[in-house]
């Protein structure tokens, strides 16, 4: 068995067979117990973020339900709320006898000519010149 001796890496030192066996179960064991942390930390991170949309997608079902009793309740007092705007939006663009597909697609144009995305730009009218 002397000739199976494996040599230590930091010490420099001859390490027995034995020896060598339990450093290297000791190594295994501690990258797998940090394996099962990270994978605590995953499903807990997973869990909470699961509980905090189910929270909001209940918050809006009950506020729909109330405004729903609401206009039940007195249909002709409540206001209807005003559309929102999608995200990046800029209002509503006043068309001059100029249909909606070629509406859009000078917005494009222009979109790509100065290289900013089409929700940075500011429509405020389109007019077809006419000679």
């Amino acid at each position: 068995m002397d000739t199976l001796m494996l040599y230590a890496a930091a010490s420099g030192e001859k390490m027995g067979i034995g020896a060598a066996l339990g450093t290297a179960i000791f190594g295994y064991c501690v990258v797998f117990a940090g394996l099962v942390i990270l994978m605590g930390v995953l499903y807990a991170t997973g869990h909470y973020f699961k509980t905090r949309d189910e929270k909001a997608a209940a918050e809006a079902k009950q506020s729909l339900e109330n405004i729903s009793k609401q206009v039940e309740a007195n249909p002709l007092t409540v206001v209807p709320a005003e559309a929102k705007k999608a995200p990046g939006s800029a209002g509503k663009v006043k068309l001059y006898d100029v249909p909606d597909r070629e509406a859009a697609m000078l917005m494009a144009i222009v979109a790509d000519k100065v290289q900013k995305p089409i929700n940075e730009l500011h429509f405020i009218s389109i007019k077809e010149v006419k000679d």
